[in-house]
């Protein structure tokens, strides 16, 4: 039987290199990917952090953001044929808890996901389900294609909040989906755009991309920095960090949304309930978005968003673990790694 050598995930934020068989089709539904390059997501420093604040199955191989071209397809797989370019919607839904029943299946109760429950793209091949697959033309960059799944997230934030042409949104975190939330709100047509956060490579990035203004809050006074630079203050303010709701509340003007998109399970922040409702805000939780995958295709696939600009670092598969640590240590924006 034929080999790849992977990283596995053993728990505790360890990885250990390892033969495993290529793996095999076993369903008329699935197929065989090889992998080109996968990004080092959030979720990943998550699942690696000792304790760890995102749980994975031990013992197999993690990684979500990938793209690779088809190898072998089942008998009942339409549509994809090998040599078909595809990325990952990692996450899969069961399609009959009641909430999946009730059309929201980002909130499925019986769940599986590739790459925390079971076999990810951090290896030469992936085995999945077509339906957790999506096809994109050969045109599309690969560097742009890799950051598939993030902008998916984006993609489904965004319709959360009422948004017109010319508003003008605040960003808190300029890791890199808050950077993908400003190229959203830029090819949308916001009229400012602001990004926040207290790393000066990040706001020096941020700057780079063509943000309107990027402040770290060490130096200035957020909410006053924020209503000089929009008059009442933003019309829709976005949380990329996870525990920045408190922030959030005082950099919206009245009337305005909050979209609170980064997930932070151990964080506790106390929040003052009277601004919300006394300023008319609108609070939206969001996780994962439901099903804006076509649309994110489509979005690639127009060139009107490109997010490979948010790449700093490619490394090869072994060398994961230095990635890692160069994404949690705030030295790179974004690193993918190649096959």
């Amino acid at each position: 039987m034929f080999t790849m050598v992977a990283p596995v995930f053993k728990g505790e934020g360890l990885l250990a290199y390892e033969h495993r068989p290529i793996p095999q089709l076993e369903r008329p539904d699935e197929v065989l990917v090889r992998i080109e390059v996968c990004g080092i997501c959030g979720t990943d420093l998550n699942i690696l952090a000792t304790p760890p604040a995102h749980k994975a199955t031990p013992n197999i191989i993690i990684g979500h953001e990938g793209v690779g071209r088809v190898e072998q397809v089942g008998s009942d797989v339409d549509g994809l044929e090998p040599g078909d370019r595809v990325v990952i919607a990692p996450r899969l839904t069961c399609g009959q808890c009641r909430y999946c029943r009730r059309g929201l299946a980002n909130q499925c109760t019986d769940y599986r996901t590739i790459g925390t429950t079971i076999d990810g793209a951090f290896a030469p091949y992936l085995r999945a389900p077509q339906r957790a697959l999506f096809k994109l033309r050969p045109e599309v960059p690969r560097d742009d294609a890799v950051l598939f799944e993030p902008l998916s997230c984006v993609v489904g934030s965004v319709t959360r909040a009422p948004f017109q042409a010319g508003d003008k949104v605040a960003i808190i975190g300029a890791g890199p989906m808050g950077l993908l939330f400003a190229q959203m709100y830029r090819t949308l047509g916001a009229g400012k755009i602001i990004v926040t956060d207290i790393a000066p490579y990040r706001l020096d990035f941020a700057h780079e991309l063509g943000v309107d203004a990027a402040l770290n809050p060490a130096d200035v006074d957020l909410p006053q920095a924020v209503r000089d630079l929009t008059e009442l203050g933003a019309d829709i303010v976005v949380d990329a960090v996870g525990n920045q709701m408190a922030v959030a509340v005082k950099l919206a003007r009245r009337g305005g949304h909050v979209i609170l998109f980064g997930l932070r399970p151990h964080d506790h922040p106390p929040v003052n309930q009277y601004t919300i409702t006394r300023y008319d805000l609108t609070i939206h939780g969001t996780f994962v978005g439901l099903n804006p995958f076509e649309q994110t295709v489509q979005l690639l696939e127009s060139r009107r968003i490109q997010p490979s600009v948010l790449i700093t670092h490619r490394l090869p598969l072994t060398e994961l673990a230095q990635g890692i640590e160069l994404m949690r240590s705030g030295q790179a924006m974004k690193v993918i790694v190649e096959n």
